[in-house]
C-alpha cells in the first residue's frame, strides 16, 4: 500500500484547526443543524470538483466522481452537539451558543472530513470511482439522522462505508480498530407504575409504588448479572426514579416513575432484556395489585464492522508513523452509524484524543470535554488513506 504520511498531509493541518475550532465556537443541536451544514456547504462549494447533495433533514453529501472505474466509498462524520453548557472558558474558541456545546467530538470529525475533501480536490486528477463525503445530522438523539438518510435508499449502492470517533478514554496517538461490534444496540424505557395512595401512618390502605419500584430496579440488575454470560457485554442503567414529594414526607404517592438505558452487543441478548424487564415490571406490579404502563424504545443498532474491510483499515493504521492500533471490546455506548453498516459493509474506528497535560480529560458529554487537536489530523490520515488505498488493496487480495 502507498501509505499518504501526516508529512505529506502537513499543508491541511491548519484548515483542520480553523474549521474544528469555527464549529466548536458555534454548536448546534440534533435536527437543527441548519448554520453547519450551511457552512459545510459553503466551504466545499469552493472546490472545483465537489458535487454538493442535500439527501435529509440537515445532511449536506457531497461527491467527488472521477469518471474512472473503480468503487463507490462513503466517509461519514456527524455535526450534531448536546445541549450542555460548556465549561471551557481557557479555550478561545468555547461556545458561543448558550447551553450548546460540541461535547462529543462531532466538531472534529466534520472538520476532518472537510478538509480530506480539501485533499481530494487537490488530487482528483490521482483518484478513481467515486468518493461520498457524507456529513450526518442528529446522531445524538433518537430516532437518529442516519436512519433519515438511509431511507432514502441512495447510499445503498456504496461498497464500503468508514466511520470515526474522536475518543477521550484513548490517549492520543492510539487507533482503536475493533473486530465485530464496535458500538451496542442502545435502547430506552419509561415506566409508570400506578399505585394508591394514603397516608403514611396507615400503609395498609395503600399500594406503595415506591416500594414496587425500588423492587423492580433490583430485579432488573439481576437480567445482566444471571440471565447472560458474563464474558458477554450488556447493561442495564436504571436512571430515573421520581415519585412523591419532599414537602409531604407523611404522604404515599399514588404513582412511580423509572426510566432508564439498555445496551447490549446481539440481537438475541436485546430481546432478552426487552422481554425480562416487561415481564418484571408486569409481574411485580400484579403482585401488589398496582398497574403499569411501559414505554420500551428500540433505540440504535449494534454497529458491525466487517471483517475484510477492517482488516484493510487496520493494515493502514499499522504502517502510520507515531500510532498505536488496538482491537478493545465492543464499545456499550450507542452510535447510529449502525443504520449505515447495517446495509453497506463498514469499518467504525475509535482515534485517541486524551491528553491529560493539556487538560483534555473529561469524558465525553461533561461540560469540560475537550480534545487534544494533534489527535485530528489522524483522523484526516486515515480518511485519505482508505480513499487512496481501498482499489489497490482488494485488487491485490482478489
Amino acid at each position: 500500500m502507498n501509505i499518504i504520511s501526516q508529512t505529506d498531509l502537513s499543508q491541511y493541518s491548519s484548515r483542520v484547526l480553523e474549521y474544528r475550532r469555527h464549529l466548536h465556537a458555534h454548536p448546534e443541536l440534533s435536527f437543527q443543524e441548519f448554520k453547519t451544514s450551511q457552512f459545510v456547504v459553503d466551504e466545499m462549494e469552493k472546490l472545483e470538483h465537489a458535487e454538493i447533495i442535500r439527501p435529509a433533514g440537515t445532511s449536506v453529501l457531497v461527491k467527488f466522481v472521477t469518471g474512472k472505474p473503480g468503487p463507490k466509498i462513503g466517509l461519514r462524520a456527524d455535526m450534531d452537539a448536546l445541549a450542555i453548557q460548556e465549561d471551557r472558558q481557557d479555550l478561545a474558541f468555547h461556545s458561543k451558543n448558550e447551553g450548546v456545546m460540541h461535547a462529543c467530538g462531532h466538531d472534529g470529525h466534520t472538520a476532518m472530513l472537510m478538509t480530506a475533501c480539501h485533499y481530494f480536490n487537490d488530487h482528483f486528477d490521482e483518484l478513481e470511482g467515486e468518493i461520498w463525503a457524507i456529513f450526518q445530522h442528529a446522531e445524538e438523539l433518537l430516532p437518529g439522522g442516519a436512519q433519515e438518510m438511509v431511507a432514502t435508499g441512495l447510499f445503498n449502492e456504496l461498497d464500503f462505508i468508514y466511520g470515526q470517533h474522536l475518543w477521550s478514554s484513548l490517549p492520543t496517538g492510539t487507533l482503536d480498530i475493533k473486530d465485530g461490534p464496535a458500538s451496542s444496540n442502545t435502547d430506552i424505557y419509561d415506566i409508570k407504575i400506578q399505585g394508591k395512595g394514603g397516608h403514611s401512618s396507615q400503609p395498609e390502605n395503600s399500594i406503595d409504588p415506591i416500594v414496587i419500584g425500588s423492587q423492580i430496579v433490583q430485579k432488573f440488575q439481576t437480567i445482566v448479572s444471571r440471565q447472560i454470560a458474563p464474558h458477554e457485554a450488556g447493561v442495564i442503567s436504571n436512571t430515573v426514579f421520581q415519585s412523591g414529594s419532599p414537602d409531604a414526607l407523611n404522604v404515599i404517592p399514588d404513582t412511580c416513575y423509572l426510566g432508564g438505558s439498555v445496551r447490549s452487543s446481539s440481537e438475541a441478548m436485546r430481546q432478552l432484556f426487552h422481554d425480562s424487564i416487561t415481564k418484571m415490571t408486569r409481574s411485580t406490579c400484579e403482585d401488589y395489585g398496582a398497574t403499569c404502563e411501559i414505554n420500551y424504545v428500540f433505540g440504535y443498532g449494534v454497529t458491525d464492522n466487517n471483517p475484510e474491510k477492517t482488516a484493510f483499515v487496520r493494515a493502514l493504521g499499522k504502517q502510520f508513523e507515531n500510532t498505536t492500533v488496538i482491537a478493545d471490546k465492543c464499545m456499550l455506548g450507542g452510535e447510529d452509524f449502525s443504520a449505515f453498516s447495517h446495509i453497506v459493509p463498514s469499518t467504525f474506528v475509535f482515534i485517541g484524543s486524551r491528553n491529560e497535560a493539556e487538560g483534555f480529560d473529561y469524558p465525553h458529554h461533561h461540560p469540560k470535554f475537550g480534545v487534544d487537536e494533534t489527535a485530528l489530523m489522524h483522523g484526516v490520515q486515515l480518511l485519505v488513506n482508505v480513499v487512496r488505498n481501498y482499489g489497490a488493496y482488494f485488487n491485490e487480495i482478489s
